[in-house]
């Protein structure tokens, strides 16, 4: 994986998204990031800088989660209704904003402290596209 120092703590890296609904695992890069820098005890903000994609934990153990969460959004906010927004992509600017743009994860050990079965996605509600991803991270 290859990833970018921009400075002290904070990191770049790029991802591209394969359809237009989609959740990607990127705990692995996010974890390589905490092992290069070095942190032993802190915090780490993983942030998306993209109004029709968002970042979220959930489960990573089993795929069909992925499957059944991306269904699941769809029906919330269906692509087409009558949305005014000119550019046509109205409910992925919804989706995003309802799941947020960033997440905030405790180091411990120097490794990221998720729950056994936790992993941090990034969430396509306008792909495909390449997405950057910062990470922020932090002693504490």
């Amino acid at each position: 994986m290859s990833f970018v120092d921009l400075e002290s703590g904070l990191y770049r890296f790029d991802v591209g998204t394969g359809s237009h609904t989609q959740m990607i695992d990127i705990t692995r890069q996010v974890q390589e990031i905490v092992a290069h820098s070095g942190i032993v005890s802190g915090i780490c903000v993983v942030f998306i800088p993209h109004t029709t994609a968002a970042i979220t934990i959930n489960e990573n153990a089993d795929p069909d989660v992925q499957t059944d969460f991306c269904k699941e959004i769809n029906k919330i906010v269906p692509w087409e209704d009558n949305y005014l927004h000119f550019e046509g992509n109205s409910a992925a600017h919804l989706k995003s904003s309802m799941m947020g743009f960033s997440e905030t994860v405790i180091i411990h050990k120097g490794r990221l402290l998720l729950g056994t079965w936790q992993g941090i996605y990034l969430l396509e509600y306008d792909g495909s596209r390449t997405r950057k991803v910062y990470v922020k991270v932090m002693p504490g």
